[in-house]
Order: structure tokens, then sequence, then C-alpha cells
């Protein structure tokens, strides 16, 4: 006879004792098997017989259980409020969620939206994760690293424009990015240079950077850089096209390759001449600007790999003593082609 829903729902949680009976081993190498326990050596018959035991009986591992039996969690957090658009971006993010669960991580995104500083950090200690990777979208204070590491955060790791006290620190350096693609253009015989600054929230991080980079490249030169104000809309971008000649701007940083593919477009609807009139950069290299008529010109920025911040933060969990440490990223250099 079969079972009415209400005898499933009262089915008993099986537990890891379920488990090793079914197997024909102890609890413990029940816990062993299924936490990827490196450090006791099982054989491969008895691991696949407690898996598929586990398999059988629906049984998975409780979290909180394991946490208390280690006295921390496997969890890190990834704060996110505005995610930065683009395919580098998501490439390089999920290499890092791909790295940190192969290293036994569970990776857990927490939305931040609306928070700020210590607000942010009290927020994601509740969830008492044993990492933090702060991408820079919610600015940390050294009083929020504080109160992470004392809720039992083990490591803190920022990657944004500056280090913050109390963290492993990635400096992107976005400002550089802005400065070789001015001083590209200006090596050109390029002298109003536009730089395109996106309207869509949360790239204030990157696009506030690069436009102070552009303006440092100008220095000591007859050249001049304009803000132009840009929405990731073909409406946007055919209204500035519009009004190009006008403005007398014979260059354009436009942000990243994304922008640039947008402005080009528009600007050779209006009838203008790319590069002849206008020459035009991007940055993040990617493979649809190759593609393109003229091809886009880029800025090549070498991040760090997905794979060495999970490394990075497997090292400051393990050693939650190790002095911090920083490192500078974003080697930019420019990728001439026949756009600019």
């Amino acid at each position: 006879m079969s079972q009415s829903p209400r005898q499933s729902a009262e089915r008993p949680v099986p537990t890891s004792a379920d488990v090793a009976r079914l197997a024909g081993v102890s609890r413990a190498t029940v816990s062993y098997v299924l936490n990827n326990t490196a450090a006791v050596r099982i054989s491969e018959p008895t691991r696949r017989r407690v898996r598929e035991a586990a398999e059988e009986l629906g049984y998975v591992p409780h979290a909180a259980a394991r946490s208390l039996r280690a006295g921390h969690s496997r969890m890190v957090l990834l704060p996110s409020a505005h995610v930065p658009v683009g395919p580098l971006y998501s490439r390089f993010f999920d290499e890092l969620q791909w790295a940190l669960r192969r290293l036994d991580y569970t990776v857990v995104q927490y939305g931040s939206l609306g928070l700020e500083g210590d607000e942010a950090a009290r927020a994601w200690a509740e969830l008492r994760p044993v990492a933090v990777v702060s991408l820079g979208e919610v600015q940390l204070t050294p009083r929020g690293v504080k109160i992470l590491k004392r809720s039992g955060a083990k490591a803190v790791i920022t990657v944004g424009p500056q280090r913050i006290e109390g963290t492993h620190a990635l400096v992107m350096d976005q400002a550089r990015v802005g400065r070789v693609a001015v001083a590209h253009l200006v090596e050109r015989g390029r002298r109003r240079i536009g730089v395109v600054v996106p309207e869509e929230p949360g790239l204030e991080l990157f696009s506030g950077p690069r436009l102070e980079g552009a303006r440092q490249a100008v220095e000591d030169t007859d050249a001049t850089v304009v803000p132009l104000p840009l929405r990731y809309e073909e409406e946007s971008a055919t209204e500035l096209a519009a009004r190009w000649r006008e403005s007398g701007l014979d260059g354009v940083f436009a942000y990243n390759d994304e922008y640039a593919m947008l402005l080009m477009r528009a600007l050779q609807d209006a009838g203008v001449s790319v590069p002849d009139e206008t020459a035009i950069v991007g940055s993040d290299d990617l493979l649809l600007g190759r593609l393109l008529r003229p091809r886009l010109s880029t800025v090549r920025i070498d991040m760090v790999l997905g794979e060495e911040l999970a490394e990075l933060v497997d090292r400051a969990v393990r050693d939650p003593e190790a002095v911090p440490s920083t490192r500078d990223l974003m080697a930019s250099r420019v990728v001439p082609r026949e756009s600019s």
C-alpha cells in the first residue's frame, strides 16, 4: 500500500547512525567520509558504500552540528549590493565560487543593498561566516572588521581600491585603467577626450577612479578630459551621439568594452567616423570587441584569478593569526587596434 502524504511527512529524518548501520561502518567513519576529512585514510570501497547508503536514505550532514564540532562554520560570505555587470566580473566570480567549493567551503551571497559600513558588518556577522570576501561594493571600516572577527570570522579579505586595517587586501588600481587609456589617446594626437561615466548604480567604485586616472593622464599636456554620463541603453547612446560634433570630442575612453561598443554603434549611425573623427578605447579585452569593424582598442586588465583568491581565503582561515597581507592588482596595458 502506498503511503499517504501525511505518513510521508511524518517519516523520521535519517541520521548518521542510520547511514552507519546500513553501510556497516562506525558513525565516525560516516562523518569522515561525508565531511571530506583529509586527515583520515579511508578506502575507496568504504567511501563508496557510505555515500551510497547516505543517498539511499536521503541523509545530508547538518551544517550547524558540523560547525559546533569544528568550532567554526565552513561558510564564506560574499556580500553583494549592486553587482557590476560584464563578462570579466562574471567569469571571475564563477571561478571563485567553484574554487571555494572544491576546498570544501559553502559559498553564500548576501544581498547588502542599503547596508553601509558597520551596519553591514553586523548583518554579515549574524550568519557566523568563517570568512568574508568583500568586493568593495560596501565600504568596510576597521571597526566593522573587528565586529566580524569577534563573531568568529577567521579571515576578512577585501578586493577594492584601498586596504582596510585588519584585512587581507587585494588593492585594485582602477585609476590606472583610465590613466593608460587616455595616455594612449593623447599619444595618438587626441586633445579633447571624453570619458564615459556609467549612470547605472553600483559602478561608481570603478568609474570614479577611472575618471580620476584619465585626468591624471592629461596633466602637463594641452589635452582636456570631459566626463560623459551614459546609461547602458541604446536611447542614451543615440542622444549622446547626436550632439557629438558640437562637443568637439576627438577621442573617448568608454569605461569598458560594452559601453565602447554601444557608443561606437551610435556614433557610426550618426555618421561620425571611427577612428578618423573620434578614436575609441574600451577596457576588459572582450572577444566581441575584436570582432567589430573597426576592431576595438582596449585596456587589458590582469585581475587576480578566482582560484588564487580562494587559496588566499583557505590560507587565512587556516592561519588566522598571520599578519594581514596586501597585494596590488590590475597591471593594466592598452591593446591598440583599429578604433584608435
